[in-house]
């Protein structure tokens, strides 16, 4: 057993043994919102948003984008789960701005180990055994931070699956200080109808 699994389980038990009445906690969302953001190791959205268990939705994924299945848990929120405000939210200092659709698929052509990066760009290892397939995704990588937040509000909102009565609010972590940062052209995009 490796000691990153020893620690998590660690961690577990610890956290088991103040669960408390959290198991009776409903499916529902208590204060009815969702997030989605980047999954990035760095963003704590129970502790930017004040969140505790059971209050919200907290969808994450790399950059936070509104892809397909963002947007379709975003539906099973409100549709099944009654939330009624959402807040798409990215980061400054973000990952998905160090690279294009094309090195992606070229580093995953050379190999399937990790790559490295410094001052030059990426690199692959180039061991072998890469594959081709991801020249064919488009990994919705960012190279404005506030158009990727107005661009994914845009996207939901016109997604037919989405009700207009639903606010959807844009917003920028800032990695340094901690603080949300709307982004207004997005908020006003996803404004309730």
């Amino acid at each position: 057993m490796s000691n990153i699994v020893k620690e998590v389980l660690s961690a577990n038990s610890s956290y088991a043994a103040e669960f408390g009445d959290k198991g009776n906690l409903p499916m529902p969302p208590g204060r009815q919102f969702a997030i989605l953001t980047c999954m990035d190791a760095r963003l704590d959205p129970a502790k930017y948003a004040g969140l505790a268990e059971g209050d919200a939705h907290v969808i994450r994924n790399a950059g936070g984008r509104a892809s397909d299945d963002a947007i379709r848990s975003l539906v099973i929120s409100y549709k099944l789960l009654g939330t009624r405000e959402w807040f798409v939210i990215h980061h400054t200092d973000c990952g998905m701005e160090t690279f294009t659709n094309e090195i992606m698929g070229d580093l995953l052509s050379g190999s399937l180990k990790t790559a490295t990066v410094d001052a030059d760009g990426w690199h692959d290892s180039n061991a072998g055994g890469g594959t081709t397939d991801g020249k064919y995704i488009n990994w919705l990588t960012i190279s404005d931070q506030a158009q990727s937040v107005l661009e994914d509000v845009q996207r939901i909102r016109n997604s037919p699956m989405v009700p207009g009565d639903i606010p959807i609010y844009g917003y920028i972590y800032d990695c340094k200080t901690g603080k949300l940062v709307e982004v207004p052209e997005a908020t006003a995009a996803g404004r309730a109808r």
